[in-house]
């Protein structure tokens, strides 16, 4: 079975947006590592304030799927909807 891994940068506009990520990203981080199929949930900020690296890896297709549900209902998802992800995504198959 394959896993997915998702790698990239969370990438803020202003000071405004990084205060988002901020208050919002704990809780985010925390309710995924809980997930059922969340393998590894790494956010970490770059040297640059606005911009963090994200590096997900989930146990298979369905469990990303999951995830990605999950997040579009949760506070997080609403909350920073408009700040750009630059993200890729792979099967490791």
């Amino acid at each position: 079975m394959s896993q997915v891994r998702v790698s990239g940068q969370l990438v803020c506009t202003d000071a405004d947006q990084a205060a988002l990520v901020l208050r919002y990203l704990p809780e985010h981080v925390a309710l995924t590592r809980a997930e059922a199929g969340c393998l590894s949930f790494e956010v970490h900020r770059s040297q640059d304030p606005h911009v963090w690296r994200v590096d997900e890896l989930f146990r298979d297709p369905a469990a990303f799927r999951a995830h990605q549900e999950r997040v579009a209902a949760s506070e997080w998802g609403r909350a920073t909807a408009g700040i750009e992800r630059r993200y890729t995504v792979e099967d490791t198959t």
